[in-house]
């Protein structure tokens, strides 16, 4: 499909070339640097994330609630940022996608008698800042809750090709949309209840859980944005469905691990199987309702 076809979002903050924000990657509280093997490890398993790995590493404090640390401190973003939608094909690309997700979201929640807050998102090139602490291109796109902004590294993109086998314009569209299914559990309240939850919790594996069914609802809400754009927009071409659930596929916890390490350990999926992740997808897709969504009733 032709996405230059399609609105551009306004609400796009270009850093590329700005110098990567200043400073290596800091854990949160100011702990020090982390190594390169620390960062690449978590990229291996945190691209789709969805929340910023840097929580992960500093103990999970944002969201998962686990590291009995103090919460990431806000941080000074980068010198004034280009706005609005960019000149060349790849951030236009990422703008186009931007604008349908915030035409779906404002007419759902106008249904539900709420009104959609739109995220920004930060284009940047190697690293960044975020309020949700440092980002690198090796962690891949994630959502930072604390200033309602979707980090993206545009080479990911390239990434997904190669390491994951996953190409396709419609495979990029959907971890654009999976980010943005982040913004939307923060907007009706179910990434606070999950830190809070998460704190409570007993074990890890408790609290895996949790980040587990946080992340196959952002799959979801990805179908329902999917299902919403073809009905208003008719994005959807032979074989882009397949694409999309090549790419949940390609990021299941199972297959990571197993990539990685050559077995599986579910008691430390923090995303949820690669079938988990195409069931839930599919069932936004073929649904289309924010209600068939919740993850955190019943088995998953």
């Amino acid at each position: 499909m032709r996405w230059d076809d399609f609105r551009s979002s306004d609400n796009v903050e270009d850093r590329r070339g700005d110098g990567g924000g200043g400073g290596g990657f800091q854990m949160p509280g100011g702990r020090g640097g982390l190594g390169i093997g620390t960062i690449i490890i978590v990229g291996i398993v945190g691209w789709a994330l969805g929340i910023n790995p840097a929580l992960l590493i500093g103990g999970l404090e944002a969201i998962n609630g686990m590291g009995g640390g103090s919460a990431p401190q806000q941080q000074a973003a980068p010198r004034t940022a280009p706005q609005g939608a960019p000149k060349d094909e790849l951030g236009r690309f990422a703008a186009a996608v931007l604008a349908q997700t915030e035409d779906v979201w404002t007419e759902l929640f106008r249904a539900e008698g709420k009104t959609y807050q739109d995220p920004k998102l930060v284009l940047f090139s190697g690293a960044t800042r975020s309020a949700c602490g440092g980002a690198q291109s090796a962690m891949g796109p994630f959502y930072c809750p604390l200033d309602q902004k979707v980090y993206l590294d545009l080479s990911f993109f390239q990434e997904m090709k190669t390491r994951f086998k996953a190409p396709g314009d419609f495979a990029a569209a959907y971890v654009i949309a999976h980010e943005v299914g982040h913004h939307v559990e923060n907007l009706i309240g179910i990434l606070p209840k999950v830190q809070q939850a998460q704190a409570r919790a007993t074990s890890r594996a408790e609290a895996n859980n949790l980040s587990v069914r946080v992340e196959l609802m952002a799959d979801c809400l990805a179908g329902v944005w999917a299902y919403h754009a073809n009905a208003r927009f008719r994005i959807l071409e032979q074989g882009d469905v397949e694409e999309a659930l090549n790419a949940a596929t390609a990021i299941g916890d199972d297959k990571l691990q197993k990539q990685s390490q050559g077995y599986a350990v579910p008691d430390s999926f923090t995303h949820g199987s690669s079938q988990q992740r195409v069931n839930w997808f599919t069932r936004g897709l073929k649904g289309g309702s924010m209600q068939q969504c919740n993850t955190f009733s019943g088995p998953i």
